[in-house]
């Protein structure tokens, strides 16, 4: 099953062009074969990057048998001498060249991705409402009054979803981003507490709520917001600091006791060992962390640590899809993130299938491979490169 080709899609959401810009790959083989991956740099700076990146790693790839994953993992790693430092751009390049193998891999055989990962431990994966302060809609408009985080969260409630997801943090003011994050002030933290106790009173106690600081906290202010928001019930709290210090998300947790996640930031299983064994949860991007070959080591030490998987899932249908053909095969899987992307338009039309949770589960879909690709709208309105 030789690789002939790869094309790169950068896809042009309109509107939304100026802050989502997902990088999606599609993999052929000389029989016409294909499988789909995604860089996982929808958002934030390096899309291009990314493409650059790609444009050099497909002509390593360009003969060799899709067969090969681990051998051309390894090569990517071992030859391409920036592998092996932690580099999101690299990293999100590779991913999405892994994730692409491994999907035409189960393509050819006519079988979901799932198979190859050892076989579906469940048909249902609950999923919770990420990020409603974005306003859980068709349309973008972040909220700031408490009054409307208890509206939205209600929505998701009369969705069906048993779970949310919520930074209450980053946005303190209409267009006014988090501004002293050194050390919290009393009426910073009054106003993230109103927002979170708002969307409690809205839910009720058995709603669980997870909390999304996006890396805009130190170690410290961190320590006042797990205590401020404690009396409220969290669930989990995702990204409360950079983890490029691992060390201060180790002490964060021994410190405070709170149920901590990390990953979205991580690139390669290696990143996660000094965070493992403190951590409630891993969040690994199947865009960004090396692909399906990467996060099998990473589910791998979850599961031998106790400590859950929760996928990061933040692009285009083709990251939603390969997620939920992860997740279903593995042991260690808690929930599924439907980011509030997925309600905007441009997005759900540039997968040519479109799947939606019911009552806050996702249904497993059994087509083969990843059981997604970009549809020819997508197609239609994206910037193309063909490397043959």
């Amino acid at each position: 099953m030789p690789i002939s080709r790869v094309t790169i899609f950068q896809l042009d959401w309109g509107q939304l062009a100026p802050i989502w810009h997902p990088v999606v790959v599609m993999v052929q083989t000389t029989a016409g074969q294909r499988g789909w991956g995604e860089a996982g740099l929808a958002y934030g700076t390096g899309a291009t990057g990314v493409v650059g990146v790609l444009k050099e790693l497909a002509p390593r790839i360009i003969g060799r048998s899709a067969w090969e994953s681990n051998a051309i993992w390894t090569d990517f790693y071992e030859h391409t001498f920036w592998a092996k430092n932690p580099g999101s751009i690299m990293y999100a390049a590779i991913s999405a060249l892994d994730t692409a193998i491994w999907d035409l891999k189960a393509r050819s055989i006519h079988q979901p991705l799932y198979q190859l990962l050892g076989g579906k431990l469940r048909d249902q994966l609950p999923a919770y409402a990420s990020h409603i302060e974005y306003g859980w809609g068709p349309f973008s408009r972040y909220v700031t009054a408490p009054r409307d985080f208890a509206r939205l969260a209600q929505r998701t409630v009369d969705q069906g979803y048993s779970a949310i997801k919520v930074d209450p943090i980053t946005q303190e003011r209409e267009h006014s981003l988090v501004t002293n994050r050194r050390l919290l002030s009393p009426a910073q933290l009054n106003c993230y507490y109103q927002r979170v106790a708002a969307i409690r009173q809205a839910v009720g106690p058995d709603m669980r709520i997870i909390i999304d600081c996006h890396a805009n906290l130190t170690r410290r202010s961190a320590q006042q917001l797990v205590q401020c928001l404690a009396p409220l019930g969290i669930d989990y709290y995702e990204e409360l600091l950079p983890t490029i210090d691992p060390a201060q998300t180790v002490q964060l947790a021994r410190e405070t006791g709170a149920n901590l996640a990390v990953g979205e930031h991580l690139t390669g299983p290696q990143t996660y060992l000094p965070l493992i064994k403190d951590v409630a949860m891993v969040q690994p991007d199947l865009g960004n962390c090396g692909g399906i070959t990467a996060a099998l080591k990473i589910a791998a030490l979850a599961e031998t640590n106790g400590v859950g998987l929760q996928l990061h899932v933040c692009g285009s249908p083709i990251a939603t899809a390969t997620a939920l053909q992860f997740e279903a095969a593995c042991s260690s899987f808690v929930i599924h993130e439907e980011h509030e992307i997925n309600l905007k338009a441009a997005n759900y039309q540039s997968g040519k299938c479109h799947y939606q949770p019911v009552n806050g589960q996702y249904q497993l879909p059994n087509h083969p491979g990843i059981g997604q690709e970009l549809s020819p709208w997508a197609i239609r309105h994206a910037r193309i490169t063909v490397i043959e």
